[in-house]
């Protein structure tokens, strides 16, 4: 093979394989996170306009200032995290770019990452592909509450004397967990005492349920000078395929992670990050409705999931819930999730590719629940179907 040793392991993501197994059997997919509806007109007004107008070529390096200043307005307004929009915000090729910058930036080889599992799969390929080890937490159900946690003592047994940075997922995918205060102040309290870095990854930051608040981890003491947080247009205005994000945090880390970014992507689309920037100061009122019908909507398939015989877990924001397929026989998430496209017509995520420790994921599928109702109630009356038959 061609490929660098390290990353041999890597092959076609998961995401791409269930994608195309929905589009060969005609399955209702419910395994990639992306919305089927479009987000506010006036960002898709707002960005033909700025292309028909000549915003076509490169844009500046960092970023749009008028989007940079959009982002540390609302940092500032949501959290009073106070960010010098000239030097703490940086525009990248969405989240997934400033993750990869980030981790070739300020991760050495040899160097430890503490991250919880199951995580985003990007996480693992960009440690390794940085020359970093992984040290894995694993979230679990909490047996009185049903929702993702870890063990702080599993977090402090993690970290060692060549630990670098922990690396945070809240709102968290897989999962749907949204870390409290208290929980983040386990995290915090480690990075303190080891003087260690932190990434946080805060792409779904305004989609959480229930009236729970997102925290970000830098609002916490003695965090907003190690930590660098991403986030995106993507999630936010539910544009995934815009992929424009950007990096956050003090000026040195964030000097670093652009100083790698120059040389890997450059520069998003200038046209996407005006429209981008007049959203962030006008379409609150759209992003509140967002997350009150993603909140409906994970209510209409976990209860719909529930019924079928999955044992439903706890989620508290983002696009996804997890579901335990043992209550209906099985036992190995793979198996089922290459079977359900041809057999009931649904695709989903097997949650164990999240994780390093597979055997604690096995059991577990990933359905994304941001698709219309009618895609909803369509998948779940394919997966009771295929449940009887297969009874």
């Amino acid at each position: 093979m061609h490929l660098i040793e390290r990353m041999r392991v890597y092959g076609e993501t998961i995401f791409a394989e269930m994608t195309r197994l929905a589009t060969e059997t005609g399955s209702v997919n419910l395994g990639q996170g992306f919305p089927d509806t479009d987000g506010p007109r006036s960002l898709l007004e707002a960005a033909s306009r700025n292309i028909l107008e000549g915003v076509n070529q490169y844009p500046p390096g960092p970023g749009r200032p008028e989007l940079r200043r959009a982002v540390s307005r609302y940092r500032s307004r949501h959290y009073g995290i106070e960010l010098d929009p000239d030097s703490e915000v940086y525009i990248t090729v969405g989240a997934t770019a400033g993750i990869a910058a980030a981790m070739l930036a300020l991760i050495e080889h040899g160097d430890e990452v503490v991250v919880f599992e199951p995580m985003y799969d990007s996480y693992a390929a960009m440690i390794t592909l940085a020359g970093g080890v992984r040290r894995p937490v694993t979230l679990r159900p909490d047996p009185e509450t049903g929702r993702f946690t870890f063990d702080p003592a599993e977090l402090r047994a993690a970290v060692g004397p060549r630990t670098r940075m922990v690396l945070v997922n809240s709102p968290h995918n897989p999962t749907g967990t949204v870390f409290t205060a208290a929980e983040l102040e386990e995290i915090a309290a480690v990075c303190r005492e080891h003087d260690l870095l932190a990434f946080t990854d805060e792409v779904y930051e305004f989609l959480t349920f229930d009236g729970r608040p997102h925290v970000p981890l830098a609002t916490l003491p003695g965090m907003r000078e190690r930590t660098v947080s991403v986030s995106s247009v993507g999630k936010m205005f539910a544009v995934t395929g815009w992929k424009t994000g950007w990096v956050m945090g003090p000026e040195p880390l964030v000097t670093a992670v652009r100083t790698v970014n120059q040389f890997l992507t450059f520069s998003a689309n200038g046209a996407l990050q005006l429209a981008i920037a007049d959203a962030i100061d006008g379409e609150w009122e759209w992003i509140a409705a967002q997350r009150a019908a993603l909140q409906g909507k994970r209510d209409r398939l976990a209860a719909g999931l529930a019924e079928t015989g999955f044992d439903v877990g706890v989620s508290e924001g983002t696009y996804f819930v997890m579901a335990d397929i043992r209550p209906l026989g099985y036992t190995s998430g793979v198996d089922i999730a290459r079977a359900l496209p041809r057999e009931a017509g649904v695709a989903a995520v097997p949650a164990q590719v999240f994780y390093d420790r597979e055997k604690e994921g096995e059991h577990l599928l990933r359905f994304a629940f941001c698709k219309k109702d009618g895609v909803l109630d369509d998948a779940v009356a394919r997966l009771t179907a295929w449940h009887r038959r297969d009874s």
